[in-house]
């Protein structure tokens, strides 16, 4: 049949023009082809030149990217052309299908009209990027062309009486309105842009974010298509795989999103809240008024997006019914009667009959669902993040504000600071991804049953009511999986806190043979978790089984009960397929309920906990003008000399509470030394911040004197300056040493050399594996206190402010360096260069330095003036001091245990600092986050592993459920798909058969014929149902039982390897690292795996079958799946790198923001005092700022994703379509099966992305099986000696306590240098010693190797005839004693602490508490022995924690007792009664010491002197004391 423009019935009337050419349909087509030939001859050669010129520099910059006006009404109408073009494309066909020849004008103006829309929309895209409007004139022309050649068509088509009811007449139409607004829009442009017909152009800038190279955030700035379809991100996914992503790959945020400009909307609100509502308190209410203000519009967009895919959703069930429906009748399109113009004329409801015009219609509905769902959550998602940003701003800003009083009466503390900002701003921003659910879900629901009740009539109803009835159980269900969560969470912090014990003190667990002890312990709470993840599984697998069993219930209830009930029913394929699906849409709605309704819950919560967070005290300030002014007449003889002074002041910590300071007159002389004394408990400290305005003033004045210069009106507006504050207890940020002493100030390497000199920081330094660019950790974890106390200090030398206060500096310092400090420090740095300083101190050797002394007393001022005025009125005072400072002049001040570390404590020091891997923390629910944010792991940041997909782990994750559970797994898993593939052939069966009978006994026409008999079909489809139902179950509890029985094992294994590894792992490992597999690991593998690993198997299956049945009913389809499956491939290797690396950035910025909530809370009256407010703010939008962008960029990834998988689904769809519809009309396939097969390919592009998303995220949650795994390659401690327990080793040995050492070699690690070389010695039965030698002389070595606690390589140790290298460990170290330098007491009671083997009587214990005196400590205690002891035994001072250890080793009685520098942290007084009670309590045990300070071994009865290793003297201790030379002596000499 020959092609003719015009088409070639051989009549005339083609080219008939006799009543003007006008009238001519052919002609009008012709004339309507101009137009869109023009546009392309003049812009093919502009894009081929212009892309040519740039084809040099690929990539136009965005920097020139200009959205020119009405820029996204362009795109849309463009793409509502593309679509109309399109429909007129179909009908020119479908109405030309029926004439005999054909008729190429029907179509082909469509066609090019088609072709010249993208070119008009690609031509205009160039010009905008180039910025280069002149260009547009083409559009210009081309629009006028086209309007008017459609408008002809259009006034012909009236006047030959085309009317509404013909489609083409409607098209046109169409066409004329959108060729109009497109030329509006043309027009517009010219009007704003003025770059023709006017004289001067507007010049335009692109927005000031794309001037900035660091933007790379692009969703905002592209155009709409790329908007749609993320295509902007394609070349960083690209980059993405070849190389990391960091912080600087994704660049910074756009200003629209930045925390600060969000923060300024919200807080605009607020303020508009509170001004309408100012009589009224301020609620939870007013909140989210504010939060709707702010951030309402785009939320609106997101539900409008959301509301039209659910819309569009609808689109598929209707679809498959007309498909089908059509096919099954032959695809027949009835013969139009219409002909006018020489050409026939379709309706629409002929146009829609058509087979292929539907399935071509379902891939145009798929796709703009899809780009509308994607949107939805794109928008709410991006105002999720933003919100976060801004709420977190605002909490900081406030927390800036907050009075001290809050802090420290505990009405707010800083954990519940955190959580607010950790938990409830995220639950917060879930709130808003899943608002939009709310009102879209109802109206989902609606149209799905109104829908359904068309299709199927009142049983429709049945099967919906199945559903809905059926949702409270699962909101029950959500509810009880949220407390089993909760209890899981409480009791995994309750192992979590163990397990940091025990980890904390297995040095201790080690010597003292404990580690069973704690093992099961932690056993025991791990079983506790185990119950209530027992539950947690169960209603996991309830909720999963629910999900899969409540579609299959409600199909097999509605199809049963409509092929019996009701008669003369419509049973066809069409109606069952489409119903099929929409069960299907209406069950994801009622699932998401629950998860909404518990959102909201938590949300309203987290509103209610912001909103009293808000509304609590602030700190007020003190600076009202009239007293400032008053200040200048009265006070004006002070003012050159007094830096501060306090008049008349009352000061509270509580607004209502009796004030803790009373009666306050005092005066600071500027540029000289002020000293505040007084017993401990009577308010220097409240003194200090109450003149820093830190305190609730009652009544009174603060005066701060200003610089001469300025005049008194000047005073008027001035404020406290800068003062540098050094808090008692030293606050550091987590920063390196250097920044923790500049504090933000410039760099002056000389000042910087002074101050570390003066606070003898350098010793330290050096040890630090980077020196002073060494992190230290949160609150300073790896840093010792003395060690915290000096770099506090130091910062507040190094400021050059003029006044300084420092609040008891030397609390932390042994006596030499609390000298330095204060001759190199306060008085040369300080007092010479004039600045005002404020000491609060106990020490009083110091007093005659000050140049002014306040002396207080239970919180009023006893005495003021300098020492010589104190000294002549109060005589008694000054007599008690003196007392005072010669007792601490003669004991050598108690040198505190903290400064002078062993070598051990110095390689633990280093051990801390060793890299560390960032929190993987995952499930916004999960509230370790907040009161875990780990300890050390964020000190490095994290190395990128870019490997493969981690099968092995996965092989190890399901190899740990053993030999019966993986079976019944993979097996239940396949068998679930056959039987739901089953069931739906079933369907497919019955129904072709039920129509096939109803069309046989329709053209037979007979009455008496039997009607078809559905039972058997019931009975086979019910049974099937049934089943699947079961095998549902059977797949979600094998599942969770998988999960159970592996995390059991996993953790079990773990924690016996731990315990059992040797010392050195843990001086190698940091302690955060091993924590973390226990908590952040342990949680993944424990919740999130089975949940992840359900859902992987579940998409992947689902997938896998729906293309076998596609694959089955159209063989064609497999020619089409391939290159669809080569895209898929791709598209989720590339995807999996990039997500996989944005989800740890995302996880690694949250910790530094958290971090830095803690810290700012913390140390809030140290920044405070600084006056570093803004400093800290412009830091909190910066990690807010970083961890947006991150979240943002993974939101985008995401979207990247599902919006390509979904195409790739839409084509699935389509190709399926066209396929079977073909097969159906030349190869007789039933029609039940196209309808199975059209409902296959729906599912697969709902469950494409699905398992791309599982596939990832199981990626990352595979990482926590392989980091417990590599733990698990730990290698034990030899446990087992050569003796055996019973036979040879007699039950009380060692009972006379010798020790003979012969040749010792040791060393700590195989590949380190010996510590100890080549030491012989003989210890009597009895005996005394004494070791002493300088730090890292090999002292506490030699205690640990009596232990073999470190690598004996040569010689060996005999204690009482038995070498100790053949010894079980259990037993040699359950027989000896050691009292360690670091007090260690573990939480619990004090009896527990003592004896946790619970071998001992009462009587032995108090005993033991009376030799270390105890006794009447623990008297006094409510409980006596089963006293509370808390974490680290914080509720006892350092001494007494190292009194209890003494206590500890007494309890134990063995003839052979080690003390490693165990009185360090005892004053002098204790310490003397030790020593004796030790010579005669332990009058015949061997008591080795390993002294700091020489002076306690002189009784002893040898003396060891050590120096790198060696033994260097070894005598009595007199003899070595008469020798001139003996190093023994110089000690001694040195520690008078």
């Amino acid at each position: 049949m020959a092609l003719a423009f015009c088409g070639d019935e051989g009549n005339s009337t083609a080219y008939n023009v006799d009543h003007g050419v006008l009238n001519n349909g052919c002609f009008v087509d012709a004339l309507n082809v101009v137009p869109h030939v023009f546009l392309l001859f003049i812009t093919f050669p502009i894009l081929f030149i212009g892309w040519g010129s740039q084809s040099s520099k690929v990539h136009i910059h965005h920097s020139t990217w200009l959205h020119f006006p009405g820029h996204n009404l362009r795109w849309i109408l463009t793409f509502i052309l593309l679509f109309v073009l399109v429909c007129e494309i179909a009908e020119g066909i479908v109405s030309d299908g029926v004439s005999e020849s054909r008729h190429l004008h029907l179509y082909m103006p469509a066609g090019m009209a088609f072709l010249a829309a993208i070119t008009s929309v690609v031509y205009y895209h160039n010009i905008e990027t180039s910025n280069f409007p002149k260009l547009l004139i083409a559009l210009l022309f081309y629009w006028t062309l086209a309007f008017i050649t459609k408008t002809i068509k259009f006034v012909k088509f009236c006047d030959n009486d085309v009317g509404f009811s013909q489609l083409r007449f409607c098209l046109t139409g169409l066409l004329v309105i959108l060729y109009g607004m497109l030329l509006a829009v043309e027009i517009n442009v010219i009007r704003v842009r003025r770059y023709v017909f006017f004289k001067s152009p507007k010049e335009v800038k692109p927005p000031e974010d794309l001037q900035d190279l660091g933007v790379r955030f692009l969703q905002p700035f592209v155009n709409l298509l790329s908007k749609g379809t993320y295509w902007w991100m394609n070349t960083f996914i690209k980059t993405a795989h070849k190389k990391p992503i960091d912080l600087k790959t994704i660049g910074k945020l756009p200003i629209a999103m930045r925390a600060l400009t969000n923060y300024i909307h919200l807080n605009e609100a607020f303020e508009a809240q509170k001004n309408k509502r100012s009589s009224l308190p301020q609620g939870s209410g007013s909140i989210w008024r504010a939060l709707c203000c702010a951030f309402g519009r785009p939320l609106l967009l997101s539900s409008t997006f959301r509301i039209l895919a659910d819309l569009l959703g609808f689109a598929g069930p209707l679809c498959i019914s007309g498909i089908v429906h059509n096919v099954g009748k032959g695809n027949n399109t009835i013969r139009p009667q219409t002909k006018i113009l020489g050409v026939f004329f379709i309706s629409s409801q002929e146009f829609l009959s058509n087979a292929y015009v539907l399935a071509v219609l379902l891939f145009f509905a798929l796709l703009l669902q899809r780009t509308f769902l994607q949107a939805s959550y794109y928008v709410a998602i991006e105002t999720g993040i933003n919100l976060r940003g801004a709420i977190q701003t605002k909490i900081y800003n406030k927390i800036m504000q907050l009075s001290t009083s809050n802090m420290s009466m505990g009405e707010m503390t800083a954990g519940q600071i955190c959580n607010l900002v950790a938990i409830d701003t995220n639950q917060l921003m879930w709130f808003f991804f899943l608002c939009p659910n709310l009102w879209a879900m109802p109206v989902q629901i609606i149209v799905g049953v109104l829908l359904l009740y068309y299709l199927l009539g009142i049983s429709a109803l049945i099967g919906a009511a199945v559903i809905i009835v059926l949702a409270p159980v699962q909101y029950f269900v959500a509810t009880k999986l949220s407390q089993a969560q909760r209890s899981t969470l409480e009791y995994s912090n309750e192992r979590l806190k163990k397990t940091n014990e025990m980890l904390r003190g297995i040095k201790l667990l080690k010597l003292y043979a404990w580690e069973h002890i704690f093992h099961s312990s932690v056993e025991e709470t791990r079983q506790k978790e185990m119950t209530s993840l027992k539950a947690f599984a169960l209603y996991t697998s309830i909720s999963i089984f629910m999900n899969a069993a409540i579609p299959i219930a409600a199909v097999l209830i509605t199809f049963v009960v409509h092929a019996h009930l009701t008669r003369n029913a419509d049973f066809s394929p069409s109606v069952a397929f489409a119903s099929i699906s929409l069960f299907h849409i209406l069950v994801s709605p009622l699932f998401l309920l629950s998860s909404v309704v518990r959102s909201t819950v938590k949300a309203l919560v987290s509103v209610q906990k912001l909103s009293e967070f808000l509304s609590s005290e602030e700190i007020g300030e003190e600076h009202d003008k009239c007293s400032e002014l008053r200040s200048a007449d009265n006070h004006s003889k002070y003012q050159a000399v007094v830096s501060d002074n306090i008049t008349n002041g009352f000061f509270t910590w509580m607004p209502e509470g009796p004030p803790a300071l009373s009666n306050i007159d005092i005066r600071i002389p500027q540029g000289q030394l002020t000293m505040i004394v007084g017993q401990v408990g009577c308010g220097k400290s409240s003194l200090l911040l109450a003149t820093l305005g830190e305190m609730q003033k009652i009544s009174g004045n603060i005066f701060w004197s200003s610089p001469e210069k300025e005049s008194s009106v000047d005073m008027e507006f001035r404020k406290r300056g800068s003062v540098a504050y050094a808090s008692q207890k030293p606050w550091l940020l987590n920063a390196t040493v250097e920044e923790n002493i500049t504090f933000e100030s410039p760099f002056n390497k000389q000042r910087y050399k002074a101050v570390i000199d003066a606070c003898s920081l350098q010793p330290d330094i050096d040890i630090l594996p980077h020196g002073d660019q060494t992190q230290i950790g949160e609150r300073g974890i790896n840093l010792s206190g003395g060690q915290r106390q000096r770099i506090s200090v130091a910062r507040a030398l190094y400021q050059q402010t003029n006044v300084v206060f420092l609040d008891d500096p030397f609390s932390a310092l042994d006596i030499h360096l609390s000298d330095h400090l204060m001759q190199e420090g306060i008085l040369k740095m300080l007092r010479e260069d004039k600045r005002t300083i404020v000491l609060v101190t106990h020490k009083l050797q110091y007093l005659p330095h000050a140049d002014w002394i306040i002396a207080m007393k239970d919180g009023y001022i006893q005495r003021e003036g300098t020492l010589k005025d104190i000294q002549k009125s109060e005589t008694e005072l000054f007599e008690h001091w003196k007392t005072l400072m010669n007792r601490q002049d003669q004991e050598l001040e108690k040198e505190t245990i903290i400064e002078r570390k062993s070598v051990l404590e110095r390689t633990n020091l280093r051990r801390t600092m060793y890299s560390r891997e960032a929190l993987l923390k995952d499930d916004e629910d999960d509230e370790e986050e907040a009161t875990e944010s780990d300890d050390e792991d964020n000190l490095s940041s994290v190395l990128h592993q870019r490997a493969k997909m981690p099968w092995r782990a996965c092989g190890k994750y399901l190899s740990a459920a053993g030999i019966l559970l993986l079976p019944l797994l993979v097996l239940s898993q396949l068998l679930k798909h056959t039987v739901m593939v089953a069931i739906d052939y079933c369907l497919a069966r019955w129904t072709s058969d039920a129509i096939a009978a109803k069309t046989e006994l329709e053209l037979r026409n007979c009455s008496v014929c039997k009607d078809f008999n559905h039972s058997p079909y019931s009975k086979v489809f019910s049974i099937l149902c049934c089943l699947g139902i079961v095998l549902c179950l059977v797949t979600s509890i094998a599942v969770e039982w998988t999960g159970l029985k592996v995390t059991k094992k996993l953790h079990s294994s773990l924690l016996n390897k731990i315990i059992l590894a040797p010392m050195r792992f843990f001086e190698t490992t940091p302690l955060g690292s091993i924590l973390n597999r226990f908590s952040a690991d342990c949680n993944t593998i424990d919740q999130h795996i089975p949940a992840t690993l359900e859902c992987l198997s579940r998409s992947t299956l689902l997938c896998v079958s729906a293309l076998a049945v596609i694959s089955y009913v159209t063989p064609m389809f497999l020619i089409a799946l391939v290159p669809l499956a080569i895209m898929c491939y791709f598209i989720q290797k590339y995807f999996r790198v990039a997500s996989r690396d944005l989800q740890q950035l995302d996880d690694s910025t949250q910790l530094p923001l958290l971090s830095h909530f803690s810290e700012t809370v913390e140390g809030l009256t140290t920044i405070r005092a600084f006056r570093y407010e803004a400093k800290f703010r412009q830091k909190l939008l910066e990690y807010t700022d970083s961890n947006n962008i991150a979240s943002l960029f993974l939101t985008a990834a995401n979207r990247w994703l599902e919006v390509r998988m979904e195409y790739i689904g839409a084509c699935v769809v389509l190709i399926a379509a066209v396929t079977s519809i073909t097969s159906c009309l030349y190869n007789n396939l039933s029609s039940g099966l196209v309808g199975l097969g059209l409902t296959y390919a729906l599912m697969v592009s709902n469950y494409l992305n699905w398992m791309v998303r599982n596939l990832a995220d199981m990626e990352i949650q595979l990482g926590a099986v392989k980091r417990i795994n590599g733990l698990l390659k730990t290698e034990a401690e030899n446990y087992e000696g050569l003796l055996c327990e019973c036979s040879i080793i007699p039950q009380n040995w060692p009972d006379r306590g010798e020790i003979q050492i012969q040749n010792l070699s040791v060393r700590y690690d195989s590949n380190l240098k010996p510590v100890l070389k080549h030491v012989n010695a003989h210890i009597s039965p009895g005996q005394k010693i004494g070791i002493c030698g300088r730090t890292g002389s090999g002292k506490s070595s030699f205690s640990l190797a009596f232990f073999r606690m470190v690598d004996t390589f040569e010689g060996r140790i005999i204690i009482d005839g038995i070498d100790i290298a053949k010894l079980p460990l259990q037993t040699l170290r359950s027989r000896l004693s050691i009292i360690l330098q670091d007090p260690i007491l573990f939480s619990g009671t004090i009896r527990f602490n003592l004896d946790p083997e619970k071998k001992c009587t009462d009587s032995m214990l108090w005993e033991a508490l009376e030799i270390a005196q105890l006794k009447h400590v623990v008297k006094a205690l409510p409980g006596g022995l089963d006293a509370i002891v808390t974490e680290g035994g914080e509720n006892f001072s350092q001494g007494q924690r190292q009194l209890f250890c003494l206590a500890r080793a007494f309890v134990r009685k063995t003839s052979i007792f080690i003390m490693d520098e165990a009185t360090a942290s005892i004053d002098m007084a204790t310490e003397n009664i030790l020593q004796k009670v030790v010579m005669t309590a332990f009058a015949d045990r061997t008591v080795v010491t390993i002294a700091h300070r020489v002076h306690t071994i002189l009784n002893a009865d040898l003396v060891i002197v050590m120096k790198r290793g060696l033994i260097l003297e070894y005598d009595k201790p007199e003899v070595l004391l008469e020798q001139e030379d003996s190093v023994f002596a110089s000690f001694v000499q040195a520690d008078k």
